[in-house]
């Protein structure tokens, strides 16, 4: 069974998706963090996150391993590495990049081939998994959004004032929302969840609740 987990940054989808996949047993899939990973190769590297077949280049050279919370790349673990404010940035160039996320979307499928998997991005309802039994998508207030991401950021030692946050935020969804290929929406079949006023707990609770109805 493939549960799908789509939705803007801030929303909740990786903290719920992760707990969810406990929950019911399943294996978990952060498609973020593939992006991610080959922003902080490329950079690694000194790709041009620009030139589109050099990126596309290097997602096919990658060597990427996503075990439990870990994230590998050619045996190197860079789980606190791609997290930082740098990367979350500059990983508009890879998620625009038509050719690399062609590319990934096609190794999220080869992943998630054969298994009982949760999987949250921006486009798994829609493109990577059109035909997954069970999807969601969350959201939220965009202030609550952006002040969840700066409490984040403060937890490990970042700092970025709200307002910027909120700005940047604004920016990706417009991205987003506007991508030639993979842009993000919710699928016609998705449940849509509001995370504003809701605990974590709360959230996977009304996930679970949905999934076990139709498993």
């Amino acid at each position: 069974m493939i549960v799908t987990i789509d939705g803007p940054a801030g929303a909740g989808k990786s903290s719920a998706a992760r707990l969810l996949a406990e929950r019911l047993g399943f294996e978990f899939l952060d498609t973020g963090a593939m992006y991610r990973a080959l922003t902080w190769y490329c950079q690694s590297r000194g790709v041009d996150l620009q030139d589109l077949d050099g990126v596309v280049a290097a997602a096919r050279q990658m060597r990427l391993e996503l075990t439990g919370s870990r994230v590998l790349v050619d045996g190197d673990d860079v789980s606190l590495l791609i997290r930082t404010h740098e990367i979350t940035r500059e990983s508009r160039h890879v998620a625009g990049n038509n050719g690399a996320r062609a590319y990934l979307v096609e190794l999220q499928r080869s992943l998630a081939a054969g298994r009982d998997i949760v999987t949250e991005g921006r486009d798994q309802g829609t493109v990577a998994f059109p035909q997954a039994e069970c999807k969601f998508f969350l959201t939220a207030d965009p202030r609550e959004r952006a002040d969840r991401r700066r409490r984040e950021l403060t937890a490990r030692g970042e700092s970025a004032s709200l307002e910027d946050i909120l700005r940047q935020q604004e920016h990706r969804d417009q991205r987003d929302a506007e991508r030639e290929f993979g842009a993000m929406r919710p699928a016609a079949d998705a449940e849509i969840v509001d995370t504003s006023q809701l605990e974590l707990h709360e959230v996977v609770n009304r996930l679970e609740a949905s999934v076990r109805k139709r498993a």
